[in-house]
Parts: C-alpha cells; sequence; structure tokens
C-alpha cells in the first residue's frame, strides 16, 4: 500500500496553507478598498463634473491648443535630451567603478524627492541673469535663460531625467553581459559593443523610461512656474494652464485636467506590458 505523497494528499498541510493564502483578510480588504476609493473618487468626480457638451469647443480654444501644444513639444524635447545624457550617465551609474559613485547615484536621485520648486530655486540660483553662470552667459554671450520656452525645456529634463536614467541602470545590470564578452572576445570594439549588443538589450528599458521621462516633463509645475514663469504662448504649458484657468474658468480647469489624465493613462497602458512580464 502506498502512501500518497505530501503534495497530493488532500489533507496535507502544503495544501491547506495554500488554501489559506488565496483568501484576503478581511483587515486587509476594508483599508484596501477605502485607499481605491480615495485614489478613484477624484477622477470619477472629473468625469462626472466634465462639461462634456462643450468639451469640443473649449478644447479648441487658442489658449488650450496653445499651453498643450507646448507641453507636446517642451516634454518631447525633453525626453530627447534626457535620453542623450542620461543614458551614457546610466552606464557610468551601472557599469563603471570610479570613486565617489554612490553619491553621484544619490544626487541623480535628489530630484526625485526634492518638491519641485525647489529645483526652480537652484535653476534660478544657477542660470538666472544673476546666477553664478547666468551672469556670465549674459555678460559674455547676451543669453538670457529663465522665462523663455528653453528654460520649460531644462525644467522639464532636472526632474524628469533621474526617472529615466534609473529605468536604464536598472536594465543594464540586469542584462546578461555574456554576450558583450563574446562580442569583445570575437574583436569587437568598446563602441560596437555598446551599440551592437549593449543598447539593443536595454532598448525596453530605455523606451519604458522614456515614457516615464515624457509624462513627467509634460505633468511637470513646480520648477516651470519657478524657473521660467507663465507666459501664454513662450511658458504657460498645461499644468500652469490648469493652475490659471482654475481661478477664472474651473469647467475649464476640468477639461485641461482631462487632457492630461488621458495622456497619463496612455502612458500607462504603453508600460503595463512591462510591468506585467517584470
Amino acid at each position: 500500500m502506498t502512501t500518497p505523497s505530501p503534495v497530493t494528499a488532500p489533507n496535507a498541510p502544503g495544501r491547506r496553507l495554500r488554501a489559506r493564502s488565496g483568501r484576503a483578510p478581511w483587515i486587509l480588504v476594508l483599508p484596501a478598498l477605502a485607499a481605491v476609493a480615495f485614489l478613484v473618487l477624484p477622477f470619477a468626480g472629473l468625469l462626472i463634473s466634465a462639461p462634456w457638451p462643450d468639451m469640443g469647443q473649449r478644447l479648441r480654444e487658442p489658449d488650450v491648443l496653445s499651453a498643450l501644444w507646448l507641453s507636446l513639444v517642451t516634454a518631447t524635447v525633453a525626453t530627447v535630451v534626457s535620453v542623450l545624457f542620461g543614458v551614457p550617465l546610466a552606464w557610468l551609474l551601472a557599469r563603471a567603478e570610479f570613486p565617489g559613485r554612490r553619491f553621484v547615484r544619490a544626487l541623480v536621485t535628489v530630484p526625485l524627492v526634492i518638491p519641485p520648486v525647489v529645483g526652480g530655486v537652484a535653476l534660478l540660483i544657477v542660470l538666472g541673469r544673476n546666477g553664478i553662470l547666468g551672469s556670465h552667459l549674459d555678460a559674455w554671450f547676451g543669453l538670457t535663460i529663465p522665462f523663455t520656452t528653453a528654460a520649460v525645456v531644462m525644467a522639464q529634463v532636472f526632474v524628469a531625467m533621474p526617472f529615466l536614467v534609473i529605468s536604464v541602470e536598472g536594465s543594464l545590470r540586469g542584462a546578461d553581459r555574456r554576450y558583450e564578452e563574446a562580442a569583445a572576445t570575437l574583436g569587437a570594439s568598446r563602441a560596437t559593443v555598446f551599440t551592437r549588443v549593449t543598447l539593443p538589450m536595454v532598448l525596453p528599458g530605455i523606451g519604458a523610461g522614456a515614457v516615464l521621462c515624457w509624462a513627467r516633463a509634460l505633468g511637470e509645475f513646480g520648477a516651470t512656474i519657478t524657473f521660467a514663469g507663465n507666459f501664454p504662448g513662450s511658458t504657460q504649458t498645461m499644468p500652469l494652464a490648469v493652475y490659471m484657468a482654475m481661478q477664472r474658468d474651473p469647467e475649464a480647469a476640468i477639461v485641461l485636467s482631462l487632457v492630461l489624465l488621458l495622456v497619463s493613462l496612455a502612458v500607462l497602458v504603453t508600460l503595463r506590458e512591462k510591468w506585467v512580464n517584470t
């Protein structure tokens, strides 16, 4: 007579443990439902309060189109700049050994935790007309950066680049280095290994980081209004337009907020496949 194994026995402790672990305790369900309601209800309020009959007309208003176009352009430029400078920085943090690497990594993540308005003040102190570097740029080249469209891009890069760096660094650390070693053994140069082997392996991480970077740049407010100001047509992005519309026309603010919400949902859908696979 054979005895059932612990895996197949009907009353095995492992099966009872799996059965109990599949049911969530009520003491966790209630706070979880409250958290979901707290996070979802504000968005539901936007949908309920939106002026749907006038939505198309409001979206075609010149101020709305100007702010939307400026946000899309500056966020895209900021993302391109972040990729050009952030990917090499991520590679150095992930692969190179140099003194102070941990300190550099900590500095890179600082914009993630400080209030964005602090970043705007810091940019203004350094690049302002009387700033540490800005005074020389103005005196030598007649170049004034604050309160221009370029200042919007700089503010967005400052707050958004860390998202890309962290994403790409994680992909580089998780990549199989044996392929790079094999390419180097076959005589490929470091540049060839990086462009033909490393980049294709971490391309999904670069894509995810770029999307996150773009979304963060699109929603930037504090650093932008501090360093670039709020001038329609040149520095007034969508978040700033929402802030101004809330003071004079709440319905317009709701419309602009819905546009940003839809963009954020599109970003989540774009990244869903990566998050599910990881």
